[in-house]
Protein backbone atom coordinates (compact mmCIF):
# COMPACT_ATOMS: atom_id res chain seq x y z
CA UNK A 1 0.00 0.00 0.00
CA UNK A 2 1.38 3.34 -0.99
CA UNK A 3 1.85 5.86 2.21
CA UNK A 4 0.37 9.00 2.12
CA UNK A 5 2.93 11.84 1.60
CA UNK A 6 2.90 13.25 5.60
CA UNK A 7 1.45 11.74 8.91
CA UNK A 8 0.79 14.50 10.96
CA UNK A 9 0.73 13.75 14.75
CA UNK A 10 -1.44 15.91 17.11
CA UNK A 11 -0.37 16.22 20.67
CA UNK A 12 -3.85 16.50 21.91
CA UNK A 13 -3.72 16.15 25.75
CA UNK A 14 -6.64 17.86 27.87
CA UNK A 15 -7.56 19.76 24.55
CA UNK A 16 -10.69 18.99 24.06
CA UNK A 17 -12.22 22.32 24.09
CA UNK A 18 -10.44 23.80 21.57
CA UNK A 19 -9.07 20.61 19.34
CA UNK A 20 -12.23 20.28 17.04
CA UNK A 21 -11.14 23.98 15.73
CA UNK A 22 -7.55 22.92 15.36
CA UNK A 23 -8.36 20.18 13.32
CA UNK A 24 -10.57 21.51 10.85
CA UNK A 25 -8.02 23.88 10.29
CA UNK A 26 -5.37 21.88 9.95
CA UNK A 27 -7.61 19.33 7.39
CA UNK A 28 -8.13 22.55 5.49
CA UNK A 29 -4.57 23.54 5.06
CA UNK A 30 -3.43 20.11 4.25
CA UNK A 31 -6.29 19.35 1.53
CA UNK A 32 -5.16 23.18 0.27
CA UNK A 33 -1.94 21.31 -0.68
CA UNK A 34 -3.32 18.36 -2.13
CA UNK A 35 -1.64 16.22 0.10
CA UNK A 36 -1.93 12.79 0.22
CA UNK A 37 -2.23 13.41 4.23
CA UNK A 38 -3.18 11.20 7.60
CA UNK A 39 -3.92 13.10 10.74
CA UNK A 40 -2.87 11.16 14.26
CA UNK A 41 -4.81 12.84 16.88
CA UNK A 42 -3.40 11.23 20.01
CA UNK A 43 -6.17 12.52 23.19
CA UNK A 44 -4.11 10.15 25.60
CA UNK A 45 -5.10 10.35 29.53
CA UNK A 46 -5.31 10.08 32.72
CA UNK A 47 -7.64 8.27 34.59
CA UNK A 48 -9.91 9.92 37.48
CA UNK A 49 -9.21 13.52 35.74
CA UNK A 50 -12.63 13.86 34.50
CA UNK A 51 -10.30 14.87 30.72
CA UNK A 52 -13.21 15.17 27.72
CA UNK A 53 -10.52 14.74 25.62
CA UNK A 54 -10.81 10.75 24.72
CA UNK A 55 -14.53 11.37 23.79
CA UNK A 56 -13.43 14.28 21.49
CA UNK A 57 -10.91 12.70 19.81
CA UNK A 58 -13.12 9.66 19.43
CA UNK A 59 -15.53 11.48 17.81
CA UNK A 60 -13.44 13.62 15.63
CA UNK A 61 -11.97 10.73 14.44
CA UNK A 62 -15.16 8.88 13.65
CA UNK A 63 -15.94 11.45 10.70
CA UNK A 64 -13.11 11.53 8.78
CA UNK A 65 -11.14 7.93 7.82
CA UNK A 66 -7.94 9.91 7.13
CA UNK A 67 -7.50 11.27 11.06
CA UNK A 68 -6.68 7.97 13.23
CA UNK A 69 -7.57 8.14 17.06
CA UNK A 70 -4.42 7.28 19.93
CA UNK A 71 -6.38 7.35 23.01
CA UNK A 72 -4.63 5.57 25.61
CA UNK A 73 -4.24 5.99 29.58
CA UNK A 74 -0.96 7.72 29.81
CA UNK A 75 2.17 6.16 31.13
CA UNK A 76 4.23 9.12 30.69
CA UNK A 77 3.84 12.84 29.76
CA UNK A 78 4.77 14.69 26.16
CA UNK A 79 7.28 12.08 25.03
CA UNK A 80 5.06 9.30 26.05
CA UNK A 81 2.48 10.87 23.81
CA UNK A 82 4.23 11.99 20.56
CA UNK A 83 6.15 8.27 20.57
CA UNK A 84 2.44 6.58 21.25
CA UNK A 85 1.27 9.13 17.74
CA UNK A 86 4.64 8.50 15.99
CA UNK A 87 4.63 4.26 16.41
CA UNK A 88 0.67 4.70 14.43
CA UNK A 89 2.02 7.04 11.79
CA UNK A 90 2.40 5.42 8.25
CA UNK A 91 3.37 8.42 6.00
CA UNK A 92 6.51 9.02 4.53
CA UNK A 93 7.26 12.54 6.44
CA UNK A 94 6.22 12.81 9.67
CA UNK A 95 5.19 15.77 11.56
CA UNK A 96 4.65 16.96 15.03
CA UNK A 97 2.79 19.52 16.23
CA UNK A 98 0.95 20.53 20.00
CA UNK A 99 -2.91 21.04 19.45
CA UNK A 100 -3.24 23.66 21.58
CA UNK A 101 -3.05 26.59 19.11
CA UNK A 102 -0.16 28.05 20.39
CA UNK A 103 1.79 26.81 17.35
CA UNK A 104 -0.31 28.30 14.19
CA UNK A 105 -1.06 24.85 12.44
CA UNK A 106 -0.52 25.85 9.11
CA UNK A 107 3.42 25.89 9.61
CA UNK A 108 3.08 22.11 8.83
CA UNK A 109 2.84 22.84 5.62
CA UNK A 110 5.73 25.40 5.89
CA UNK A 111 7.90 23.00 7.32
CA UNK A 112 6.96 20.46 4.82
CA UNK A 113 7.66 22.21 1.69
CA UNK A 114 10.89 23.24 3.37
CA UNK A 115 11.97 20.12 3.67
CA UNK A 116 10.80 18.90 0.07
CA UNK A 117 12.69 22.24 -1.33
CA UNK A 118 15.93 21.78 0.51
CA UNK A 119 15.77 18.04 0.74
CA UNK A 120 16.15 17.94 4.18
CA UNK A 121 15.78 15.32 6.86
CA UNK A 122 14.40 17.05 9.67
CA UNK A 123 12.73 20.84 9.79
CA UNK A 124 11.38 22.65 13.04
CA UNK A 125 10.27 26.29 14.07
CA UNK A 126 12.09 29.06 15.73
CA UNK A 127 9.48 31.36 17.48
CA UNK A 128 10.56 34.52 16.94
CA UNK A 129 8.22 36.28 18.13
CA UNK A 130 6.50 34.62 21.51
CA UNK A 131 3.26 35.44 23.24
CA UNK A 132 4.16 33.14 26.57
CA UNK A 133 5.20 35.10 28.99
CA UNK A 134 8.62 36.72 30.58
CA UNK A 135 9.06 33.83 32.79
CA UNK A 136 8.83 31.45 29.79
CA UNK A 137 10.68 33.10 27.68
CA UNK A 138 13.73 33.55 29.81
CA UNK A 139 13.33 30.14 30.82
CA UNK A 140 13.73 28.82 27.29
CA UNK A 141 16.21 31.45 26.41
CA UNK A 142 18.81 30.27 28.79
CA UNK A 143 18.03 26.06 27.74
CA UNK A 144 18.87 26.92 24.74
CA UNK A 145 22.46 28.70 25.51
CA UNK A 146 22.95 25.64 27.22
CA UNK A 147 21.89 23.20 24.63
CA UNK A 148 24.24 24.74 22.16
CA UNK A 149 27.11 24.66 24.37
CA UNK A 150 26.66 21.08 24.92
CA UNK A 151 25.74 20.60 21.51
CA UNK A 152 27.50 22.99 19.14
CA UNK A 153 26.95 22.76 15.46
CA UNK A 154 23.63 23.36 14.72
CA UNK A 155 21.20 25.98 14.46
CA UNK A 156 19.49 25.22 17.81
CA UNK A 157 18.08 27.97 18.54
CA UNK A 158 14.95 27.25 19.96
CA UNK A 159 15.19 23.28 20.69
CA UNK A 160 11.61 23.03 21.92
CA UNK A 161 9.80 24.47 18.89
CA UNK A 162 7.29 22.58 17.04
CA UNK A 163 5.56 21.59 14.58
CA UNK A 164 9.20 19.11 13.69
CA UNK A 165 8.86 17.41 10.80
CA UNK A 166 11.24 14.01 10.13
CA UNK A 167 11.78 11.65 6.87
CA UNK A 168 10.61 7.92 8.00
CA UNK A 169 13.72 7.15 7.91
CA UNK A 170 15.23 9.29 10.08
CA UNK A 171 12.47 8.15 12.70
CA UNK A 172 12.82 5.03 12.50
CA UNK A 173 17.13 5.38 13.28
CA UNK A 174 16.21 7.02 16.33
CA UNK A 175 14.60 4.71 18.92
CA UNK A 176 13.54 7.29 21.11
CA UNK A 177 13.45 6.92 24.81
CA UNK A 178 12.09 9.89 26.33
CA UNK A 179 8.41 10.01 28.10
CA UNK A 180 8.78 13.61 29.65
CA UNK A 181 9.02 16.67 28.36
CA UNK A 182 13.08 16.10 27.32
CA UNK A 183 11.98 14.98 23.99
CA UNK A 184 12.07 17.50 21.72
CA UNK A 185 16.01 17.64 22.45
CA UNK A 186 16.50 14.00 22.40
CA UNK A 187 15.60 14.24 18.45
CA UNK A 188 17.68 17.47 18.14
CA UNK A 189 20.62 15.45 19.23
CA UNK A 190 20.53 12.04 17.48
CA UNK A 191 19.81 14.33 14.17
CA UNK A 192 22.47 15.71 14.90
CA UNK A 193 24.66 12.48 16.03
CA UNK A 194 23.76 10.96 13.09
CA UNK A 195 25.01 14.19 11.11
CA UNK A 196 21.46 14.25 9.20
CA UNK A 197 20.61 17.90 7.13
CA UNK A 198 18.39 19.82 9.65
CA UNK A 199 16.45 23.00 7.94
CA UNK A 200 14.45 25.83 10.85
CA UNK A 201 11.76 28.38 9.67
CA UNK A 202 10.23 31.38 12.09
CA UNK A 203 7.14 31.53 13.35
CA UNK A 204 5.12 33.04 16.11
CA UNK A 205 4.22 31.51 19.34
CA UNK A 206 0.89 32.47 20.44
CA UNK A 207 -0.53 32.77 24.24
CA UNK A 208 -3.21 30.02 25.45
CA UNK A 209 -5.99 31.27 27.92
CA UNK A 210 -7.94 28.10 28.25
CA UNK A 211 -5.24 26.35 30.51
CA UNK A 212 -2.30 27.05 32.30
CA UNK A 213 0.98 25.59 31.07
CA UNK A 214 1.95 22.43 31.91
CA UNK A 215 5.72 22.58 32.07
CA UNK A 216 6.21 23.08 35.80
CA UNK A 217 9.43 24.25 37.40
CA UNK A 218 10.07 20.65 38.06
CA UNK A 219 10.61 20.21 34.28
CA UNK A 220 13.32 22.62 34.07
CA UNK A 221 15.20 20.20 36.63
CA UNK A 222 14.32 17.01 34.26
CA UNK A 223 15.59 19.10 31.53
CA UNK A 224 19.06 20.08 33.02
CA UNK A 225 19.55 16.24 34.24
CA UNK A 226 18.64 15.06 30.90
CA UNK A 227 21.00 17.21 29.01
CA UNK A 228 24.06 16.56 31.14
CA UNK A 229 23.01 12.76 30.80
CA UNK A 230 22.77 13.02 27.09
CA UNK A 231 26.31 14.89 26.88
CA UNK A 232 27.72 12.06 28.12
CA UNK A 233 26.16 9.39 26.12
CA UNK A 234 27.15 11.48 23.28
CA UNK A 235 31.11 10.72 25.05
CA UNK A 236 30.17 7.01 24.28
CA UNK A 237 28.34 7.29 21.09
CA UNK A 238 31.75 8.70 19.07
Amino acid sequence: MERPDISVVVLAYRSAFTIEGFVSSLVASLENERLDWEIILVGNYFEGTGDETPEVVKKISAGNSRIKPVVRVKEGMMGWDMKSGLQATTGKTLAVIDGDGQMPCTDVIRVYQLMKEKRHDLVKTVRVERSDGFYRKLISTNYNRLFNVLFPGMDARDVNSKPKILTRELYENMNLGSNGWFIDAEIMIIARRLKMSIGTIETTFHSIDTRPSFVKPLAVLEFLANLIWYRIKEFGAK
